[in-house]
């Protein structure tokens, strides 16, 4: 006879399986619903991050006025108080500083006309302007600079030499700088020689 102690093998019964895959499942459900939850609040919170971001940002907006000869400048969000404009520096046009959020023909027609003169009376082009301003976010003053574009067109007249009207104005980009809009002067005038 042998001393071996005899091993016995037990097998899991059918409710035992079912009670341990439950376990399992459970689990698995628990840790998905706490992982989408998670991801939930992630969203929400980067939602709300660009909410208050874009509540902050200027976004220049500008139209035609007084039948052409102005251009009003605006923000749907926010009331511009400082405004300045900065032409560029090719024409010799002093930084202009309204009082309104505005940008007036007078200031730049001359100097457009000069700046073509010598080719075809009848012309059309954009002349880039670097508008900074100066905005109320809440209590806080915040600053923002924004490159519009005036599309122009010079007319010969019979006396007096040319006109200049404005076609149309759009913003082009809401930041910039004065080395852009000396690029853009300088590219479109490039593009007006090559069209004399």
């Amino acid at each position: 006879m042998s001393d071996a102690p005899k091993s016995r093998r037990r097998l899991i019964t059918l409710p035992e399986m079912v009670a341990v895959l439950g376990l399992v499942v459970g689990a698995l459900t628990l840790g998905l619903n706490w992982s989408d939850k998670r991801q939930a609040a992630q969203e929400r919170a980067a939602a709300s991050a660009a909410a208050g971001a874009a509540k902050v940002r200027l976004n220049l907006d500008a139209d035609l006025a007084r039948g052409g000869s102005e251009i009003r400048l605006s923000d749907a969000q926010h009331e511009l108080i400082d405004t300045a404009i900065d032409f560029p520096s090719a024409l010799g046009i002093e930084r202009q500083a309204p009082a309104t959020a505005r940008i007036d023909k007078d200031w730049f027609a001359a100097a457009v006309l000069k700046a073509t003169d010598g080719g075809a009376d009848d012309r059309e082009g954009r002349l880039p302007l670097l508008v900074t301003t100066r905005y109320m976010v809440g209590d806080s003053p915040r600053e923002g600079r924004g490159i519009v574009e005036i599309v122009w067109r010079t007319h010969g007249r019979l006396v007096g030499g040319r006109s200049l009207t404005i076609e149309a104005v759009r913003v082009r980009e809401q930041k910039g700088d004065r080395k852009r809009i000396d690029a853009l002067w300088s590219a479109e005038m490039r593009r007006q020689s090559a069209r004399a």
